[in-house]
C-alpha cells in the first residue's frame, strides 16, 4: 500500500473516532495527534550546569523534514529561567555534549560541521569533532581533528587540557600504490576485504569488528597537541578527572578475552604520555561510570550484577579509595536499578537516578550509606528522569512526563527552565495515561502502563493493543511515549505490560525469564490483557499486539502461544534461536545463558517455538526491521515472514534501507507508525463504536 493511501485509510479512522468520541468543532483548537506530528516534537538532553552555577547548557534535536534528518542546537538558560539564548544556528550539521570549562572561560561541544581546513572522511562518525566556544564572544572554532571522530571528552579541572573518546580510524587503501596497479587489475575504489578474527564480531551501528578500538587521547588547550594515552587491544572509555588534574578514571575490559567476557573494571592512569594503567576494582561482573570525589581521594562506581546475571541484576552504587582497597557499596540493600552516579559538590553523598516500578527519580545517599532520598519528580507527579547535573544552587534534570516530551527542569521545587514543545503541546488531544495493574497466573503481580483514546467512554468494549517493550530489560514509565500515543489516537486501548525481566521490581523479577524466554513473560502479557477485558474495557474479539526487539519477540511468543490476537506487529525480532548464534552482536549471551547450541539442542528448540511451531500461527502479522540490523538481523524477520507466507498466514514484510536496530531517518520512523495504523486498521476494524 503507498504512503498516501496509508494516509487517507488512517485519516478515515481518525475522522470516524473523531464523532465516536465526541472531539468535535467546538475543541477545534485541539486535533488528534498524527504520525507526521513526531516531527514537530524538539527532544531535550546533553546537560551542564556552569561552573558558577549560574546558567545551563543543553542541546535539542529537530527534525529537518526536507532533509530527512534529526539536527540539534545548544542552548543556554539561566537558574531562574528567565533568559534563555540559542548559542547555535545549523541546518545541516547537530551540535551535542555541552561542557563548560571548570574556569567558565569555555563551552566546549561535539559536532560534525567542518571549517574548510580538514580532510573530509568517509565515515560520517570521524566527522565529530570538539568544537571550543569562547564565552566572552566570538565564532566556535575547532579543537581536535582526530581520523577516528569523537564520542566524548571531559575538561580537566585546570582547565588545561581535555581527555578525548576516539575510535582507531578504519584502514584506508595506499592510493599511491593503487596508482601503480595493472590498468586491469583491481580499481582502487574496491573495498579491501573484511578480515574477521575476534570472537565477538559484529556490533550494531559499529558493524564488523576488526581490531579497532576506543582509546583516550589527551588534547592541549593552548596547543591543541594530541597524546595517546590508552595503548592495546582493549577499548577504554568513561573518562573522570581526578581534583588534581593528574590523573583519570575510566573503565575498560582487560582480563583474558575481553570479547568473551562482560567484567569490565576501573583503571586509573596517570595523565602523561606512557603512563601504565592500574585497575582499581575486581569485581566479577561489570564496574562502569567512574566519577571522583571533588577532594580526589575517592571513586564512585556503578557496580554491576554478577558475571552469570550481568543482564538481569541491577547495578548498585559503590565507592573505592583511589589508592584501592575494599569498596564499601551504599546502596547495598536496595534491589532496584541505579546509574549516572555523581558527588554532591561538598563530597558527603551521592546523587544518582533511581528506577522503580514506571518511574526513574533523581535519588541520594551518603557515599558512606544510609537514607535513600527520592529527590525529584514525587509520587504525586510520576515522571522519568533521564540525566541530571549538580551546579551550585542545586540539581538539574531532564525529565518527561506521560504527557509531556522530555524538558529541563530544577529538581528542588520542580520549575520547568525550557518549554520547548510548549505550543505543539497545547494543539493536541492527549490520550489520557494511568497504571494498570494486573495478577498473572502464578499470583506475581504485574504493573502496565494504559492509555485511554481521546474521548473515552466508559461502557464501550475498545479494540486494544498490547504494545510491549523491548529488552528485556527495561520498562514502560510515567513518559511520553510517541507510539503508544499514535495508537491511542486512532480509537484503541494501548496497554504496555511490565513483563517479568523487566527492571523496576529487582534482580529475581528480572531473572526470572533467564534461559526460559517465551514463557512467564506471556503470561504476564496475558494477564494484562485479561484484566481489560474481565473490567469490560477491551473488546476480546479486538485485540491486537505488537513490539520492537524482545518486544517483537515477545509478539512471536504470544501469537504461537495461542490466537485471541486479531492482528500483530513484530518489529526487529528473532524467533529462530539457532539462527540467532552467531548472526547478531549477543554472543555472550547465547554461549552464557543459553549454552552451545550442539551441547544445548533441546534448550535452543525449546525457545524457537514461534519458528518451529509457526503451523500454529493464525494471527497476520506485519514484520519490519532495518536491512543494517546487527543487533537483531534481517535474516530473523526474513525467516518468520517466509514461514507464515508459506502457510498462507496474511504477513507483509517491511525493511528499511540503510537503518540499524533503531531506525534513524525521519521519513521511515513516520512510515513505520503509517504501516502499523493501516495494519491493525484492517483486522481490528476501529472505525466506529
Amino acid at each position: 500500500m503507498t504512503i498516501n493511501k496509508i494516509l487517507i485509510s488512517s485519516r478515515s479512522v481518525l475522522f470516524a473516532v473523531l464523532i465516536s468520541c465526541g472531539v468535535m468543532a467546538e475543541d477545534a483548537q485541539r486535533r488528534l495527534f498524527q504520525p507526521e506530528d513526531i516531527h514537530r516534537i524538539k527532544d531535550v538532553g546533553n546537560i551542564a550546569v556552569s561552573p558558577d552555577g549560574e546558567w545551563v547548557a543543553y542541546s535539542v534535536s529537530t527534525t529537518n523534514v526536507d532533509k530527512d534528518e534529526d539536527v540539534s542546537d545548544l542552548f543556554m538558560v539561566n537558574w531562574d529561567g528567565s533568559t534563555r539564548i540559542q548559542l547555535t544556528h545549523t541546518e545541516d550539521t547537530s551540535e551535542g555534549s555541552p561542557r563548560f570549562s571548570p574556569d567558565g572561560k569555555y563551552l566546549a561541544f561535539i559536532t560534525s560541521r567542518t571549517d574548510g581546513k580538514s580532510e573530509e572522511s568517509d565515515d560520517p562518525k570521524s566527522k565529530d569533532q570538539v568544537w571550543l566556544m569562547n564565552r566572552s564572544g566570538g565564532e566556535a572554532k575547532r579543537l581536535t581533528e582526530l581520523p577516528g571522530g569523537v564520542s566524548g571528552f571531559e575538561w580537566s579541572p585546570d582547565s588545561r587540557r581535555l581527555v578525548i573518546v576516539s575510535m582507531d580510524p578504519e584502514e584506508k587503501a595506499n592510493k599511491d600504490e593503487d596508482k601503480d596497479e595493472d590498468k586491469d587489475g583491481p580499481s582502487h575504489d574496491t573495498p579491501k576485504p573484511i578480515v574477521i578474527d575476534r570472537y565477538q564480531f559484529k556490533e550494531d551501528v559499529t558493524g564488523y569488528l576488526v581490531n579497532r578500538y576506543r582509546r583516550l587521547y589527551l588534547v592541549d588547550l593552548e596547543t591543541a597537541e594530541v597524546v595517546p594515552l590508552t595503548p592495546g587491544p582493549y577499548n577504554s572509555t568513561e573518562p573522570a578527572w581526578g581534583a588534581n588534574s593528574d590523573l583519570i578514571a575510566f573503565t575498560s575490559k582487560r582480563q583474558d578475552d575481553p570479547d568473551r567476557n562482560d567484567n569490565s573494571d576501573i583503571y586509573v592512569i596517570e595523565a602523561v604520555e606512557g603512563a601504565t594503567p592500574r585497575q582499581l576494582t575486581s569485581w566479577d561482573g561489570p564496574d562502569s561510570s567512574p566519577a571522583f570525589s571533588p577532594d580526589g581521594r575517592h571513586i564512585a562506581y556503578l557496580q554491576g550484577g554478577s558475571g552469570k546475571y550481568s543482564g538481569y541484576d541491577p547495578s548498585q552504587l559503590a565507592v573505592i579509595p583511589v589508592q584501592g582497597g575494599t569498596p564499601v557499596l551504599p546502596t547495598s540493600e536496595l534491589d532496584r536499578y541505579v546509574s549516572s552516579p555523581g558527588w554532591s559538590l561538598d563530597g558527603k553523598k551521592l546523587y544518582f537516578v533511581l528506577e522503580e516500578d514506571r518511574v526513574n527519580s533523581v535519588a541520594s545517599v551518603p557515599f558512606a550509606g544510609g537514607e535513600i532520598k527520592s529527590l525529584y519528580p514525587d509520587k504525586s507527579s510520576p515522571g522519568v528522569v533521564y540525566s541530571f547535573s549538580v551546579g551550585r544552587k542545586g540539581v538539574v534534570a531532564v525529565a518527561s512526563f506521560a504527557q509531556r516530551p522530555a524538558e529541563l527542569y530544577r529538581a528542588s521545587d520542580g520549575y520547568a527552565l525550557s518549554d520547548h514543545n510548549k505550543a505543539f503541546l497545547e494543539s493536541i488531544e492527549w490520550a489520557s495515561v494511568e497504571g494498570l495493574d494486573s495478577v498473572s497466573k502464578d499470583g506475581t503481580p504485574i504493573g502496565s502502563m494504559l492509555l485511554k483514546p481521546p474521548g473515552f467512554k466508559q461502557g464501550v468494549k475498545y479494540p486494544t493493543i498490547a504494545y510491549i517493550h523491548g529488552g528485556p530489560i527495561g520498562q514502560d514509565r510515567f513518559e511520553f511515549d510517541v507510539t503508544a500515543q499514535i495508537l491511542a489516537a486512532q480509537g484503541y486501548l494501548v496497554v504496555n505490560p511490565n513483563y517479568r525481566g523487566s527492571n523496576g521490581h529487582g534482580r529475581e523479577f528480572a531473572r526470572a525469564i533467564y534461559a526460559d524466554w517465551g514463557n512467564l513473560e506471556i503470561q504476564d502479557i496475558h494477564s494484562a490483557v485479561d484484566k481489560l477485558v474481565d473490567d469490560g474495557l477491551s473488546d476480546p474479539d479486538r485485540l491486537g499486539i505488537g513490539g520492537w526487539s524482545y518486544g517483537g519477540m515477545s509478539t512471536n511468543y504470544a501469537i504461537a502461544t495461542d490466537t485471541r490476537f486479531a492482528a500483530a506487529m513484530s518489529g526487529a525480532s528473532e524467533s529462530n534461536m539457532m539462527a540467532g548464534y552467531g548472526t547478531d552482536m549477543y554472543i555472550r549471551q547465547w554461549e552464557n545463558e543459553l549454552g552451545l547450541p550442539w551441547e544445548s539442542i533441546d534448550t535452543y528448540l525449546k525457545l524457537s517455538y514461534p519458528f518451529v511451531h509457526a503451523d500454529r500461527i493464525e494471527t497476520p502479522t506485519l514484520f519490519m526491521v532495518g536491512d543494517k540490523d546487527f543487533n537483531v538481523p534481517l535474516l530473523h524477520s526474513e525467516q518468520m515472514y517466509q514461514a507464515l507466507r508459506s502457510l498462507n498466514v496474511p504477513t507483509k514484510l517491511i525493511i528499511y534501507p540503510g537503518q540499524y536496530h533503531g531506525l534513524s531517518k525521519p521519513s521511515y520512523k513516520q512510515d513505520r507508525l503509517e504501516r502499523m495504523i493501516d495494519w491493525y486498521g484492517q483486522y481490528l476494524k476501529a472505525e466506529s463504536e
